[in-house]
Order: structure tokens, then sequence, then C-alpha cells
């Protein structure tokens, strides 16, 4: 779901609804996420000793699930957007074998400084993995094929 395209903030309304995003959860990409966010935590990288404090496998980082969030927003906003804020609130872990899907619903605009508030959930099959809210500031008319 990337886009070279620069999302601007006139073209954008309230209720307008992201593209939703698929993302597969790999053994791999949980355990590599972890370590590349130094979250060293035994939880997300060994599978016996995430069974011995009581999940069932190993699980995704909060971290992570903060950064896919933030591709999921700046894919669909362009590459002109400045995230200004994450609030997110983690749910269901995201265990190997599952796929997370995201979705994203615009809930507010701010004209005086150009800033959009998505409403963003991402369900895996247990239910809802994590739910927030993103904003970014988008670039105005002025900047359009400007490169910015």
């Amino acid at each position: 779901m990337s886009t070279s395209t620069v999302k601007l903030f006139e073209d954008v309304a309230v209720g307008e609804e992201l593209p939703e995003l698929s993302i597969p959860l790999t053994r791999t990409m949980i355990v590599a996420t972890a370590l590349a966010s130094r979250d060293y935590q035994d939880v997300h990288h060994d599978p016996a000793l995430a069974v011995e404090r009581g999940s069932r496998d190993i699980f995704m980082n909060i971290l992570t699930t903060n950064g896919l969030v933030d591709r999921f927003v700046t894919g669909w906003a362009g590459p002109a957007a400045v995230v200004k804020a994450i609030k997110i609130r983690l749910g269901a872990p995201n265990y190997p074998g599952d796929t997370m899907v995201l979705t994203g619903t615009v809930a507010a605009k701010h004209a005086e400084e150009r800033r959009v508030e998505i409403a963003v959930r991402g369900v895996n099959a247990l239910g809802p993995h994590v739910t927030g809210t993103v904003v970014v500031e988008l670039p105005a008319v002025a900047t359009r094929g400007s490169g910015a």
C-alpha cells in the first residue's frame, strides 16, 4: 500500500476511509522487529519462555505495532505528510501465523494547522489488536508538485 502521490489537506474529507492493509504475522517478522527495536524481552523471541509466562506463543511488541500503524497512515497520506502524534492501545496479541488487518477513517480535520486525525484499528483472528488515533499534518495546495 505505498504511494508516491501527495495527499493534500484540501482533498481529505471527514469520514473518508483509508484502504485496508493486511499484514501477515510471521515468526521471523515478530522476532526481527522486536530485535530491531531493541526489545529483547524473551516473550518476543523465545516460544518456550513465552508459554511459561502464560502466552500461547511469542507475540509482537508494541514498538512494532506503533511502526505498522505509522506505515499504514503515511502510506495513505504520502511522503509529504508529517506525523504529529500516535496514540494507540493494545488488545489481543499478534501471534505468528495470523494476519492483522489495519483499517482507518478520517475522524477530524483542523484547518488552522492542516492536521488530519485518523482513527485506526488493527484486527487479527482473536479480535482488535490495536486501536487509536494518528494525527498527520498534510501539505496545502501550494505545495502540489513541488516535491515537498
